[in-house]
């Protein structure tokens, strides 16, 4: 159906307008899978039958990894300005007012500071209803100030990546924070505490070519997209065909990118145990 036919055929919503997480009584995985909404979220927005894990945003992710949903936000009310004084199809500020009214969210990430089985954790996550998480000079800030608290506190860090990658409305401002958000983490290592880095789908572009994959620990979901270009453009540039699956996490575990692929259920789990290998601590049941 031509889109500029939708209204005409009682067809309103705008691909804007569409969410990844369901809002229905029932949800339909791309393998055809179908299950209430309920059960989807009790199972950590995971599809029980195909394993399909649905997009979903820091509010969730918060709700997994912080004990009892406690946490403190961190420099929440921080937002982008327009020194560029960009304007494509519309302005960027009416850009980013619009994406705020949306997805009731300052920019594309979020950090908390809360409990995880007993131990505080800094968590810096992605938000990818908001402008595609692309990364602007706020998601670099946020992240920078994140990496400084976990620096001062002597707390581990977790980036939850969901990108398509830099804003091309703030242009090279959004390239520096490639730079600063690398240095930020050098500091990190050098204090020796854990940074881990969590690739969701997608996870692409300027993202992945700096916070994404400096983790001491580099982890996915099943199915992600990870990557830098798009397997278009890869294969444009490089007039070659490219491997079955290539750019999903399975793909770059197998290739050595990642350390390790686990279910949103086991995410927790799984995170604290390798922050205490690397402190060097016992073990937390």
């Amino acid at each position: 159906m031509s889109w500029f036919k939708r209204k005409t055929k009682g067809i309103t919503t705008t691909t804007e307008e569409k969410k990844d997480t369901p809002k229905g009584l029932w949800y339909k995985s791309p393998t055809g899978k179908i299950i209430d909404t309920e059960e989807l979220e009790k199972n950590f927005y995971v599809s029980p039958e195909d394993g399909y894990h649905v997009r979903i945003g820091s509010k969730e992710y918060f709700e997994i990894l912080f004990d009892d949903n406690k946490f403190k936000e961190l420099d929440a009310n921080l937002e982008s300005k327009d020194p560029l004084k960009f304007v494509d199809t519309k302005k960027y500020p009416d850009r980013l007012k619009s994406a705020q009214e949306k997805t009731n969210l300052k920019d594309a990430v979020r950090v908390g500071v809360g409990k995880s089985k007993g131990k505080d954790l800094v968590v810096a996550c992605m938000d990818f209803a908001f402008i595609g998480g692309s990364m602007g000079s706020v998601v670099g800030e946020k992240i920078a100030r994140a990496a400084d608290y976990a620096l001062k506190k002597k707390l581990p860090l977790m980036v939850i990546s969901k990108s398509g990658g830099a804003r091309m409305m703030e242009a090279a401002l959004s390239l520096m924070q490639l730079a600063k958000t690398s240095v930020k983490l050098a500091q990190l290592a050098e204090a020796k505490l854990p940074y881990i880095s969590l690739c969701t789908d997608p996870t692409t572009g300027g993202t992945t070519a700096s916070f994404a994959m400096l983790g001491d620990i580099n982890i996915s979901e099943p199915g992600a997209l990870i990557g830098f270009a798009g397997p278009r453009v890869v294969k444009d540039t490089t007039g070659k065909d490219l491997p079955e699956g290539f750019q999903s996490a399975e793909f770059l575990l197998e290739h050595g990118f990642l350390d390790f692929i686990t279910v949103r259920k086991e995410l927790k789990n799984k995170v604290n145990h390798y922050i205490d290998l690397i402190m060097n601590q016992p073990l937390r049941a």
